[in-house]
């Protein structure tokens, strides 16, 4: 494991069953996140981003599915394998998450303050008194007003937004060395993601953390990525630096995904006219043979049928695509602009 590396997922897989089914969630699944840094999940709805994070920190219910093969290793240490007593030391201290609905996520039943000293408690065994006053600190560093008063509210007492922040920071009570971001900012309006995006990236500057954001907000990646990791039916199928995935995309799903977003152009007063990516993402239980994304490539030809492409690597950018190189060569100049 390489020295700035915090993080490495090594050829995880994670199946889910239903009804005499196997839902192949994630399937074979690598990629690092390196100290400080900040690696985006993106991909459409489905495509396993969330239970790749849920795989990460071991809280698959044994009752729903299982974890069937793979490495989780933080800092050398296999998540996987470790003792219970030992992993729960780790999630919460060193490395945190952000659900994605706080509403769900947070009990309804206890107050915003216990439950942020629950955590300060446990992790940091400091008093009741320590941990209420910073849990005040916190629930103000995240700009809710009036902290004092709050930690004594309950999530149904909050906004939306005020339950992301107060979720963020129950995250950042111990100052995690990685924080795992399940899209923090779905279902919040543009004002209130912008200032949790801010929030999340200062705080990321004032503690040198490194982030696993998930998200389909390719804005948001934009803005914030090192990485992208773009997933699609349970398999990465490209990866990069954001420079080379908004520039020079390879895969035909991910140019998709780029010329779906919303742009202004210089001259007009509306958006061009969306382009949307034809057909629908696969069942999980039923993948044909071939490239999962076959049946909605305009690009595909028989051998696509015939057996998944490796992932292929160039310059630390790669691609799960027998033909990325004849497509990159007669594609557009630029995708992205």
């Amino acid at each position: 494991m390489n020295d700035a590396e915090l993080l490495r997922v090594e050829n995880l897989r994670t199946h889910f069953h239903a009804h005499d089914r196997t839902v192949k969630a994630v399937e074979g699944v690598s990629f690092s996140v390196r100290q400080g840094s900040t690696v985006c999940l993106v991909g459409e709805s489905g495509s396993g981003k969330s239970a790749t994070a849920f795989s990460i920190l071991n809280l698959i219910p044994k009752s729903l599915g299982r974890i069937v093969a793979g490495k989780v290793l933080y800092q050398g240490e296999d998540l996987l394998q470790i003792p219970a007593r030992r992993l729960r030391g780790i999630l919460g201290n060193d490395i945190a998450m952000i659900f994605q609905e706080p509403a769900s996520a947070l009990n309804p039943v206890y107050t915003i303050g216990n439950q942020l000293t629950e955590v300060l408690r446990a992790h940091q065994r400091c008093t009741p008194r320590e941990a209420r006053r910073q849990a005040r600190e916190l629930l103000d560093r995240v700009g809710i007003a009036d902290a004092e008063r709050r930690l004594d509210d309950y999530p149904h007492q909050l906004s939306g937004g005020m339950r992301q922040r107060a979720m963020i920071a129950i995250a950042l009570s111990c100052r995690p060395k990685l924080l795992i971001a399940d899209e923090p900012t779905t279902a919040l309006d543009a004002t209130v993601q912008s200032q949790i995006l801010a929030l999340l990236h200062e705080l990321q500057q004032e503690t040198g953390m490194a982030m696993l954001f998930i998200t389909h907000d390719l804005s948001v990646v934009a803005e914030i990525a090192d990485r992208v990791v773009v997933m699609y039916a349970g398999r990465i199928v490209e990866e990069g630096n954001v420079m080379q995935i908004f520039d020079t995309p390879w895969m035909p799903y991910t140019r998709g995904l780029l010329k779906a977003r919303p742009q202004l152009q210089p001259g007009r007063a509306f958006p061009r006219r969306l382009s949307a990516i034809p057909g629908s993402p696969p069942e999980l239980a039923h993948l044909a043979t071939g490239c999962s994304f076959r049946p909605r490539c305009s690009h595909a030809v028989a051998d696509c049928a015939r057996k998944m492409p490796e992932l292929d690597m160039a310059d630390g950018h790669s691609v799960r695509c027998s033909r990325w190189r004849e497509i990159a060569a007669a594609a557009e100049p630029e995708v992205a602009a």
